[in-house]
C-alpha cells in the first residue's frame, strides 16, 4: 500500500505569526507553502491581505498567491482543487507541502477530500440573488435564508452577503437545508497524514494588541492608497468579495468623506478583532487543530520557542 502523502497545515488568528513560522518550518523540513488564505489568492490586494513580503515569498516558494485578478469568482471547491494539485507538484519535488493560512473553511474542505457542494451551483439563481441584495438590502436577504435554513443562518454574519447568498443557491438548487449537507460531509477523509498547528494565546489582549499594531503598519505602508486604487478600477463595484475584505470596506467612509481617518482605523482594528475571534472559535472545534501558545507568562515566547513547538508536534 502506497504511504499517505504528509502535510503540514499552520493555522491560527489573524497577526498570530502565522507567515514567518510556516517560512521557518519551510526552511527547516525542506517544504513550500501553500497559502490558505481566502483574498490572498487575489493580485493587486497586497496590504490589506497581510501577504508575506516580497522577501518571505523569495526565501521559500509558494504557492496560490496573486494567482487571480482582485475581481474573478473563487470558491472553496475552486481552492480545493488548486490545492491538490500544488500538493502534487511539491511532492513530485520531494517537498513537504505546509498549508498557511487563517481561512479555516479552505483547510478544512480540503483535510475532507473535496467532499462539498460545489455542483450545487446555478449561474441564474446567483444573479437573482444578486438583484434580490441590490434592491431590498442585507437584512431582507439574511431574513430569506433564516426562513430557509435558521440553522446555516444561526452560522453565518448577515454581512457576509457572499455566504449568506451560497447557502440560500444551495437549499434553492438542491431542495436540500446547506446545515444538512454539512452534517453528511463533516467526517475528515483519511487521505494525507497531515499534522494541524493553531497558533493560540491564553491572553486575549496580547493578540489585540498585536492585532492594532499590525493594522498601524498597514496604514503606514499605504493600505489607504491601495483601497483608494481599488476603488478606482471599479474593483469593489465588480466584486462582492473585494467589497467585503477586511482592511478595505472600513476604509470606505473615509475616502467617500463621510468619516475620518482615525474613526475608520479604529474600526478597522474593532473588526480585526472580531475576524479574530470567529477564527479562534472555528479553529478550537476541530479535533485534528494541535494548539501551540505562543504567549507565556511575561508576553511573548521567543520565536525559537514557536518553532521548536510546532517541529516536535510534526
Amino acid at each position: 500500500m502506497d504511504k499517505k502523502i504528509k502535510i503540514l497545515a499552520v493555522t491560527g488568528p489573524t497577526a498570530s505569526g502565522k507567515t514567518a513560522l510556516a517560512i521557518e518550518l519551510a526552511k527547516r523540513l525542506g517544504g513550500e507553502i501553500i497559502s490558505c488564505d481566502s483574498m490572498q489568492i487575489y493580485r493587486g490586494m497586497d496590504i490589506g491581505t497581510a501577504k508575506p513580503t516580497k522577501e518571505e515569498l523569495s526565501s521559500v516558494r509558494h504557492h496560490l498567491i496573486d494567482v487571480l485578478p482582485a475581481d474573478a469568482p473563487y470558491s472553496c471547491s475552486d481552492y480545493v482543487k488548486d490545492a491538490e494539485v500544488a500538493v502534487e507538484d511539491i511532492v513530485s519535488r520531494g517537498k513537504l507541502p505546509i498549508f498557511c493560512g487563517g481561512t479555516g473553511l479552505y483547510l478544512d474542505r480540503f483535510l475532507r477530500g473535496g467532499n462539498d457542494d460545489g455542483a450545487a451551483s446555478d449561474e441564474n439563481v446567483r444573479a437573482e440573488l444578486k438583484r434580490y441584495l441590490d434592491e431590498n438590502g442585507v437584512d431582507a436577504l439574511y431574513e430569506r435564508l433564516a426562513a430557509l435554513d435558521p440553522e446555516a443562518a444561526a452560522t453565518i454574519h448577515k454581512n457576509n452577503t457572499k455566504r449568506v447568498m451560497r447557502a440560500i443557491e444551495i437549499c434553492t438548487v438542491t431542495g436540500e437545508k446547506k446545515s444538512d449537507i454539512d452534517k453528511k460531509n463533516c467526517e475528515i477523509v483519511d487521505k494525507y497524514d497531515h499534522r494541524v498547528i493553531t497558533l493560540s494565546f491564553a491572553s486575549r489582549e496580547l493578540l489585540y494588541s498585536r492585532i492594532d499594531r499590525r493594522v498601524d503598519q498597514m496604514i503606514a505602508e499605504g493600505l489607504v492608497e491601495e483601497t483608494k486604487k481599488l476603488m478606482a478600477e471599479g474593483v469593489f463595484e465588480r466584486s462582492i468579495t473585494a467589497a467585503q475584505a477586511i482592511g478595505y470596506k472600513e476604509l470606505f467612509p473615509y475616502l467617500e468623506g463621510r468619516s475620518t481617518l482615525d474613526e475608520c482605523v479604529d474600526e478597522l482594528k474593532r473588526a480585526t478583532r472580531r475576524y479574530a475571534k470567529r477564527q479562534i472559535t472555528w479553529f478550537s472545534g476541530k479535533d485534528y487543530a494541535h494548539k501551540v501558545f505562543v504567549d507565556g507568562e511575561n508576553g511573548m515566547k521567543t520565536f525559537e520557542e514557536i518553532v521548536n513547538i510546532s517541529q516536535k508536534l510534526f
